[in-house]
């Protein structure tokens, strides 16, 4: 009787890690298509994404560049680089030039194409990323409080 149970015990922690694994296994099946990596203009002209390769732009909207349409122009600035962007939508109400901003695309033919543009939360709010970048190139000051 006793040999039965610590067989019965041994075929259970066998079952649970092989659920284990398996979900393991789900999950990063489930996250391949949905991690996407914020990168800065100065970034993407370093090293050029494949035309497929949906990733997140970062950066400032430069001044004077929002052209207001069924497809909105602007360009995404890190100061040092910029990016042309495209995008047919509602822009979040916060959007404005001059302010932060990330948008979720394709870079096709020189312009990046955006599927999704997020504004900044209130006037102090900056992505992290976006803060490390400028701060890597000395344009970030901290704001006061």
């Amino acid at each position: 009787m006793a040999g039965l149970k610590k067989k019965r015990r041994i075929q259970m922690v066998v079952a649970g890690m092989v659920l284990i694994v398996m979900a393991t296994g789900l999950m990063g099946y489930a996250f391949q298509d949905g991690i996407e990596f914020f990168r800065s203009p100065t970034q993407v002209s370093e090293d050029m994404p494949s035309p497929d390769e949906r990733f997140r732009l970062g950066g400032l909207i430069k001044e004077g560049s929002w052209v207001k349409g069924d497809t909105h122009s602007f360009v995404i600035t890190d100061t040092n680089m910029e990016i042309p962007v495209l995008y047919t939508g509602i822009l979040p109400d916060l959007f404005d030039e001059g302010q932060g901003t990330i948008a979720t695309g394709q870079l096709i033919n020189g312009e990046f194409v955006a599927s999704e543009v997020l504004a900044k939360h209130d006037e102090e709010y900056m992505p992290a990323e976006l803060v490390d970048s400028l701060k890597e190139q000395g344009y970030y000051v901290e704001p006061s409080s």
